[in-house]
Order: C-alpha cells, then structure tokens, then sequence
C-alpha cells in the first residue's frame, strides 16, 4: 500500500475551530480533547458537525479540523494530526488499500476494517446506511409515468424502445468498468454512442432537469436530486461500488477513549442515504448553516436535548 508521509501544515487546517472551549473551566470539566476532521464539501462539513455537536453534548471539549481534500484529511488521521472523521468504503478500499472496488456493501466494509487495522492503526467504528456512489437518475415524474424504478426497469425500458432515451454522463464515468459501460454489460442493455451526452459532471442534473436527457449519472445523495424533483434508480443487481460512510479513528484515540466505540454507535444508526440527502439539500439550497442543520437532526433523533 502506497502512504503519503504529508505533514499537515497550519495552512491546510484552514477549518480549525473550537467547537467547545469555554475557557479553562470547560477544559478542567472536560472528558478529554478529540480533533474531529472532515474534507471539504458540504456532506462532510454536515457529518463533521454532526459528531462535533453531538461530542461536545457529551463531555467532550472538540475540535474540528475541516475543509480539507480526501488525501490530506486521510493523511491528517495517519500522522495523529487528527482523531477520527467519516471516511467512505470504496474511498478507502481503492485508494488507500490499494484494492479492488466492491458492489456488495458489507464485504466492503469489512475487508477496509480488518485491512486499515492491520497495515495503519485505523479503526472503522460502525457502518451507517449512508451510501454516496454512483447512482443513474430520471425525473421522479418521468420515471413513474414509463414505470421504471430500478436500473433493471430501465435496461426493459431501453430494449423495448431502442433510441428513445438519451443519458447525460460525465467523460469519466462514459468509460470506467464501474461506469456506464459495465453497468450496461451487467444489466443487458446499451444506450447506443449517439445517445450518450458528455458534459462535466455538475451539469448532468441540469440536463436532466430540464429535459435535454432522459437519464443521466450521478451521485446518490446529492441535493439537487430532491431539488430537482430526480429519482435515483434502484441499483438491483447491486453493481456500482460501496461508498458506504462510517467514522474512521485512530486506534490509540480508542486505547484512551474506550467508550467512544458505544457512544458514536448510534449516529451510524440514524444516518441513511436519503436522510443525508435532504440535510445536503437543507445546507446547499435552503442556505441553512451546518450547525444549525447539524443540531436540529440531532434533537429530532433525540440524540441530545
């Protein structure tokens, strides 16, 4: 396995905050210090807040290191520069394992567990039903109206009415084995090359949207799909890669901390794909601040007060 030995410079932690401090009262008061990190879009600026809010309810003093790219928030928690953050199975599987992506949710999760304990230290605390991966996408009214509610509806759809539909897809994903082409190898159905649009991958929604396309790709919890009144399709024969989030920590934070284990539990329980995309849709389009959305998820879970 390849491991990038980066030092965190103060620069990169440019989303360090005190979640907690409340002088050295709080601290005298407080179970102990955790440096919750987390990369830098709007889900994980949520999920950061989330287990930062819900922390320092519990005794903690907190702080969050956010803001950051995938390889440096990873390298962050490598060089205990960080405690803990969510990290993504099939992030975790390709890059920094240096293994194959996985379809099947519960084998991915657990060779990155068994893996990252064993070569780095990293522990995988427990699996939400949280999964950010590929995803095709029609409009919610489209899709009810030709009956097609599973990536296997769509290939029917699609050999029944050759040429019909059109697909919107970032360059990448038009040829990745785990893109387009692989999903049309597996379920028995092509598009055709004249009805696949290339376009950046922020604008397949749009398109979809507003009707230049009849599919399109995209990413299963992201907030233009409720915005845009999308449906993801049901990925039935489960053939895009896990992306499964859960909080990754350091070992050694758990040697000091053993009761973090049962305590951050219950946030893997109450978090889901679905649930994550209307907070991704509370922060980007309503324009509600994170800690506001974080706090309010956490009361209505009555995960705290």
């Amino acid at each position: 396995m390849k491991k990038t030995a980066m030092v965190l410079s103060t620069a990169a932690l440019v989303g360090l905050t005190a979640c907690g401090g409340n002088g050295d009262s709080a601290a005298e008061d407080s179970k102990g210090l955790i440096n919750v990190g987390g990369k830098n879009f709007t889900e994980q600026f949520v999920l950061a807040k989330i287990t930062s809010i819900y922390l320092e309810e519990n005794g903690y003093e907190v702080e969050e290191s956010t803001n950051m790219g995938s390889e440096v928030v990873r390298d962050a928690l490598v060089n205990d520069q960080i405690d803990l953050y969510w990290e993504y199975t099939g992030t975790a599987l390709v890059n920094y394992l240096g293994e194959e992506p996985l379809a099947e949710e519960e084998e991915a999760y657990d060779i990155v567990k068994e893996m990252d304990l064993e070569e780095n230290g990293i522990v995988w605390l427990d699996m939400a039903d949280l999964n950010n991966t590929y995803t095709l996408m029609m409009r919610e009214d489209d899709a009810e109206e030709k009956g097609i509610g599973s990536v296997s509806d769509l290939a029917d759809y699609v050999n029944d009415n050759p040429g019909e539909l059109n697909f919107a897809s970032d360059a990448e994903f038009a040829t990745r084995s785990d893109g387009l082409p692989g999903a049309e190898e597996a379920y028995g159905f092509s598009f055709g090359s004249d009805n696949v649009n290339r376009m950046d991958a922020g604008l397949t929604y749009q398109a979809l949207r507003d009707g230049d396309v009849s599919v399109a790709m995209g990413f299963s919890t992201d907030s233009r799909i409720v915005n845009f009144d999308l449906v993801n399709l049901e990925d039935d024969q489960s053939f895009f890669p896990a992306y499964n989030a859960a909080i990754s920590v350091r070992d050694e934070v758990l040697d000091e901390h053993p009761e973090l284990e049962e305590l951050l539990a219950p946030l893997a329980e109450v978090i889901d794909t679905e649930t994550m995309t209307e907070l991704n849709y509370e922060v980007d389009v309503e324009q509600r601040n994170e800690t506001e959305v974080a706090r309010e998820f956490l009361e209505e879970n009555e995960l705290i007060n």
